[in-house]
């Protein structure tokens, strides 16, 4: 996959926005503050392609990016307090319109934060990709904050938290350092 062509498409804000034109795409979700933008410009390896906001909250809509012929979906990020109970709402209708038509995944990526346990919202975007019946995969951010001796007990907590299948797919890494982009972008490869 050639990371270096790369264009932004649309902001889709409701479900008539959203591209249905069968090219295969990978769908990225996390909560906010998570890294997810990073992870995305790691990946892509630049330094600002996707936005990184400085305060969390800042995707409310589903970004798509041309990568290579597919797309890297950027989904809104959730969980974050500062956000109204209609905004909350909103992103609700929003995910489920979006998982309504699961064909339109080809892998999803859930990108969580190493340090801590999934959250409650974590377990929630789990549960959507796994009821779409879609391949996915679980990014665990933030690898460059732990000690090495935290690193593989809260990878099997990450795994037990979200209850996850044999065959997920657990992808330590560490947007700032590059550390776990080769294996990410490896499974990203075999799938598109």
């Amino acid at each position: 996959m050639n990371t270096q062509k790369v264009s932004f498409v649309r902001s889709a804000a409701s479900k008539k926005d959203f591209l249905r034109d069968g090219r295969k795409s990978v769908v990225f979700a996390g909560r906010s503050n998570v890294g997810k933008s990073s992870v995305i410009n790691c990946l892509l390896q630049r330094k600002n392609f996707a936005r990184v906001g400085a305060t969390p909250g800042k995707t409310v809509q589903v970004n798509y990016f041309l990568v290579d012929g597919a797309y890297f979906v950027d989904l809104p990020g959730y969980g974050y307090a500062r956000v109204s109970g209609d905004e909350r709402r909103r992103w609700g209708e929003l995910m489920e319109d979006f998982f309504a038509e699961p064909e339109r995944i080809t892998l999803g990526v859930l990108i969580v934060d190493l340090r801590h346990d999934p959250t409650a919202d974590d377990v929630t975007m789990a549960e959507y990709f796994k009821s779409s019946g879609r391949p996915y995969a679980v990014v665990a951010n933030k690898l460059d904050k732990l000690k090495k001796s935290e690193i593989e007990p809260n990878l099997q907590r990450v795994r037990q938290v979200l209850d996850l299948e044999d065959g997920v797919a657990v992808i330590p890494m560490s947007s700032i350092k590059g550390t776990g982009r080769g294996e990410l972008l490896s499974l990203i490869e075999r799938m598109v």
